[in-house]
């Protein structure tokens, strides 16, 4: 395979390891991939264990524990380790300044328009990269920056309708197939980026599972792809080891999509407790904390946050495990080591 470069950093591979919030993908995870050459990558969408500090600042607990990880990451790999950060938190601006602090190599950004990023950067050397569904948010996010800072993005990332967890796609359109496949909006972001005095990396990402994949998306102009789900099926994945069963056990039939209390859909591995929500049934909470600025807790079924801490921590009965759509191909636990050598096995046949 080709290496990968995002603006100062190269990696040997052109993998991306996705974010995965909910401690699903913290340094364990992280250090493993970037020390195969590929580029890891700490979730910071509810990192600190906030359940267990139930009168906690949230923030406080999620900011001391991205510090943390990032230096466990940095102790484990001299390898390139990103931090995905999601628009939609509600600590989004203090966990964008604890990773610029802890001088992170690269972010990712998304669930929302990262209009504002480049000013926390400063004159550091870290990469930024936007998550975007389509071609039309790319020009916005580019048009800011060029604006405000006089910067492009250091690489992008086309996250397509066959990603897990939240989507960024009408409910509607995701159940009934009436979206745009990755392809098509790869090639219309391709051709903005072209037209850019300097070019930047873009990514695939969403329904990326083996080395086929990898091969397809690389032939049709993408400078690398980003992967999620075949990761969590990982020795060094950091969730319990009941939530990668839950990817091994999964058949094609049991993904869907359920409407998120954030406003958004969201890909699912069914369960009883989907079911429960699937007929109406709720989850009483508190919310001591508004962690998701789309979240309304007067009007929420359940917690978000707590059902996903309950899914990382290994209790699926009171839990629903986001995947993307191909995770029943998850037939195994395996290194990151033999993962890697995988897909560089499958993508060699592939071309």
């Amino acid at each position: 395979m080709p290496s990968l470069r995002i603006g100062s950093r190269e990696v040997r591979l052109p993998i991306i390891q996705g974010g995965m919030g909910a401690r699903v993908s913290k340094a364990g995870l992280a250090s493993a991939v970037a020390d195969q050459g590929c580029i890891g990558v700490i979730a910071a969408a509810g990192i600190g264990k906030f359940e267990d500090y139930p009168d906690a600042d949230f923030t406080k607990v999620n900011k001391h524990a991205l510090r943390n990880e990032i230096a466990k990451a940095r102790s484990l790999t001299r390898g390139v380790i990103g931090v995905n950060l999601m628009v939609a938190s509600a600590d989004y601006e203090d966990m964008v300044q604890t990773a610029v602090d802890e001088d992170i190599d690269i972010i990712i950004s998304g669930a929302g328009l990262p209009l504002e990023l480049p000013k926390f950067i400063g004159s550091k050397d870290i990469g930024l990269v936007p998550v975007v569904s389509s071609a039309r948010t790319l020009k916005i996010i580019c048009k800011r920056w060029l604006l405000r800072y006089n910067r492009l993005p250091d690489a992008v990332i086309v996250e397509g309708p066959q990603a897990g967890g939240h989507l960024g796609y009408g409910y509607d359109d995701l159940v009934n197939g009436t979206v745009p496949n990755l392809k098509d909006i790869l090639m219309q972001v391709l051709e903005v980026v072209s037209s850019f005095d300097k070019a930047f990396p873009v990514i695939a990402a969403g329904g990326i599972f083996d080395g086929g994949d990898i091969a397809r998306y690389l032939s049709l102009g993408a400078s690398g792809v980003q992967m999620a789900t075949r990761f969590v099926c990982t020795e060094e994945c950091d969730a319990h080891p009941s939530f990668k069963q839950a990817y091994v056990g999964a058949s094609r039939e049991d993904l869907t999509i359920i409407k998120s209390p954030v406003g958004l859909p969201g890909r699912v591995i069914k369960s009883a407790f989907v079911e429960k929500i699937n007929r109406g049934e709720t989850m009483p909470f508190r919310c001591k904390f508004q962690c998701l600025r789309t979240c309304d807790p007067t009007t929420a079924p359940y917690c978000i946050a707590k059902v996903l801490a309950n899914a990382v921590e290994g209790d699926l009965d009171n839990a629903f495990v986001f995947a993307g759509a191909n995770a029943y191909k998850c037939k195994e636990i395996v290194t990151v080591k033999k993962l890697i050598e995988q897909l560089e096995e499958e993508y060699a046949r592939a071309v």
